[in-house]
């Protein structure tokens, strides 16, 4: 994909703000604990790193749920596989 540096700061910031939002609403943690492993969850990736931005081939929800839930995730909890308009509405 391709994109200009501050489209790819704007997807990374908002792919944290909904991750992070996941893991403190669904998740357990702080809202600052919460930031902090979305920044090491989507950590800045300079313009000429190859793959970059590849971790946004699957939306937060999907990567947070997979971190709390466990790989299977949709399997054993169906009712999560689609996120809530509340999160929807993050953007």
């Amino acid at each position: 994909m391709t994109w200009s540096e501050t489209e790819y700061v704007a997807y990374l910031l908002a792919e944290r703000r909904r991750y992070a939002w996941v893991l403190a609403r669904h998740g357990g943690l702080t809202p600052e604990e919460a930031r902090a492993v979305a920044r090491e969850h989507y950590p800045y990736e300079p313009a000429d790193a190859p793959f970059r931005g590849l971790v946004f081939h699957d939306e937060a929800w999907h990567w947070a749920m997979r971190v709390i839930h466990g790989d299977r995730y949709a399997s054993t909890h169906p009712e999560l596989v689609h996120p809530p308009e509340e999160y929807r509405e993050l953007d």
